[in-house]
């Protein structure tokens, strides 16, 4: 494995942002970022042997800045959205800013997306920390986060997320990466096949915050069981659907268990012959069809990214975990070590 490293620019407030390429022998590589710990490029073959960025993303390192998309970055301390801004952890209520309609989301506008990352080689991996401080965003604790990036000879990228705290917090990470199996900036992914290891979403009301029970997909449009093109159901007369102007939901992954790797989702490029597997050790996937990507910026190899472009594949915890009580808990305790993987495997 070959990995560069390379200086890319500086923040406004003067940190430095590394670029970094890993490389296998095939020639196929990623390329990532210290802005947000971010994917920046994913390169990998189609059935013809083609190499193509299968991955949105920016020319520029300041284009990562508080980009509506969150492209290929890991939002924190706590991905996705928690009701009105306000939780409550033993006894004590925290506030944090709103940012998404009556919501917070990605962990407000200073998130952890939007954070210059330490970075380092460490040896076949690029590693990256960032510390957030106690109070940061409203959340309580200090908070050490690690992302570590391995990518194989056999195409498939590896995270590993770790967090430890010394005081009780909660926390949900993950990465907020787009694909275009067909090639970045080839145009829409509503031809893509997408398939679910997920028999159970979670209706949301109209700001997307779950209602607190799951229900079964069968017989929704909510249902990808079995592969089906994104946007065959897409413009369905659904609740869910008109809420978001495509899916922007959370399914509860099926047979998930704490700390085993599980089958989360397949996805597959009718042009290009490539095909997508997603594994973690996470117990739901957020599924958001690029349904606002027009308006973001300007995209790599000058291209110009719009409406369903791509799709993100989030594996996380459950939305306003916090508040629901039922959902597989986000608590972190002093002590306690939060670790979850995530695998894409590209073939």
């Amino acid at each position: 494995m070959k990995i560069t490293k390379e200086l890319w620019g500086t923040s406004p407030d003067g940190k430095e942002i590394f670029l970094y390429k890993m490389e296998n022998a095939k020639g196929a590589y990623v390329k990532l970022c210290s802005v947000g710990a971010a994917i920046v490029s994913i390169v990998v073959p189609d059935k013809e042997g083609r190499l193509d960025d299968v991955v949105i993303g920016y020319p520029n390192a300041l284009d990562y800045f508080a980009d509506g998309p969150c492209s290929g970055k890991i939002p924190g301390r706590y991905a996705n959205r928690i009701a009105k801004g306000k939780f409550t952890l033993d006894g004590v209520e925290y506030t944090l800013p709103v940012n998404n309609g009556p919501n917070h989301l990605h962990g407000g506008p200073k998130g952890f997306q939007n954070q210059v990352w330490d970075s380092r080689i460490e040896g076949d991996a690029v590693e990256f920390m960032y510390f957030s401080a106690d109070g940061e965003a409203g959340f309580p604790g200090n908070l050490k986060t690690v992302a570590h990036y391995i990518w194989g000879e056999d195409n498939a990228l590896k995270l590993v997320l770790t967090a430890q705290t010394d005081a009780p917090t909660v926390v949900n990470l993950t990465n907020h990466v787009y694909f275009n199996l067909d090639g970045e900036g080839s145009g829409s992914v509503l031809e893509h096949k997408l398939e679910l290891n997920a028999s159970q979403w979670l209706p949301t009301d109209p700001t997307l915050i779950p209602l607190g029970e799951s229900e079964d997909v069968a017989g929704t449009p909510m249902d990808f069981v079995e592969a089906k093109p994104i946007g065959q159901d897409i413009k369905a007369d659904f609740p869910a659907l008109k809420y978001g102007k495509g899916y922007d939901n959370c399914y509860l992954i099926d047979g998930a268990m704490p700390g085993q790797l599980t089958p989360a989702a397949e996805l597959w490029g009718p042009k290009s012959g490539r095909h997508l597997e997603v594994l973690t050790t996470q117990p739901a996937v957020q599924i958001y069809t690029g349904n606002w990507l027009k308006g973001c910026p300007a995209g790599k190899n000058g291209h110009t990214y719009t409406d369903y472009d791509a799709v993100a594949i989030e594996c996380q915890h459950c939305p306003d975990s916090p508040n629901n009580p039922a959902f597989p808990s986000t608590v972190l305790r002093p002590g306690e070590v939060l670790e979850e993987a995530i695998i894409w495997a590209f073939d």
